[in-house]
Order: C-alpha cells, then sequence, then structure tokens
C-alpha cells in the first residue's frame, strides 16, 4: 500500500476513525468513498495454485480472462506451499466477495497464465486463531 491507494480498498476502513475530533487530511474524501459502499478497486492476496512458479512483483492480474490489475509485491509462502502475492484488482462496478471468492483469477507468469486463489483475507489464518494462542 502506498500514497495512491486508501484504506477502504485495501481492507482496513475498521482502522480509521472517520469521527475522529479534529477530523484528518483526506476525512472527507475517504467519507465519500465509504459511503459509496463495496469499492470497484480491492487489495487482494493471491496464492499461485502451482507451487512452482514464483511471484516478484508487476505481474498481470486476470480475472475470469480479463486482465484486471496487477501484482504490487510478492514470494513465496512456505507455510501455504506456493508463491503468494498482494495487489489491486479494478473492475468497472463494485468487486464484491463473492466475485473474488467464485471468479477465476489467474496471474501472468512470464507471459503464462497461472491458476490462483484470490481472497480479501489473510491467507494465512484468516480467522486468526493461530495470532490468538
Amino acid at each position: 500500500m502506498d500514497n495512491t491507494d486508501n484504506p477502504i480498498e485495501a481492507g482496513l476502513g475498521f482502522a480509521v476513525k472517520l469521527d475522529k475530533p479534529g477530523g484528518f487530511i483526506g476525512c472527507d474524501a475517504l467519507a465519500d468513498i465509504k459511503v459509496n459502499g463495496v469499492p470497484s478497486t480491492r487489495m487482494l492476496q493471491f496464492l499461485l495454485q502451482d507451487p512452482e512458479p514464483l511471484l516478484y512483483g508487476n505481474e498481470l492480474i486476470f480475472l475470469d480472462g480479463s486482465e484486471v490489475g496487477h501484482v504490487q509485491i510478492g514470494g513465496y509462502g512456505h507455510t501455504l506451499g506456493g508463491a503468494v502475492g498482494i495487489g489491486f484488482a479494478e473492475l468497472d462496478e463494485p468487486l464484491t466477495a463473492a466475485m473474488v471468492n467464485e471468479g477465476t483469477w489467474q496471474i501472468d507468469v512470464a507471459g503464462v497464465l497461472v491458476n490462483a486463489t484470490a481472497s480479501l483475507k489473510p491467507l494465512f489464518d484468516p480467522a486468526m486463531e493461530k495470532i490468538r494462542c
């Protein structure tokens, strides 16, 4: 996440207090984004279904055969058994959780489309059970 992204699209809206006394720079813009409901741009995590290819960043993201974004950072998830990446996908309509969970996601790795699992939640310990031990 960088200064061109916002917490709502990154799934961090819970960490922003819009009614903070005195407000903050960008509060009105963020409130406008939040009031519109589900954003059309969302930060997602990806796990390649083939354990061999690696992700480094800047790979293209495809949803149901259409290019929708790019991986910003990638690496190997040893506990997940494959390459993982984080990137933003953008549509012309709200990108709902159902679309994320039910869509056919692929990542272009060196010119080869590799099937991927996409998630709005962390792929490792999404229910945060291990962190609460």
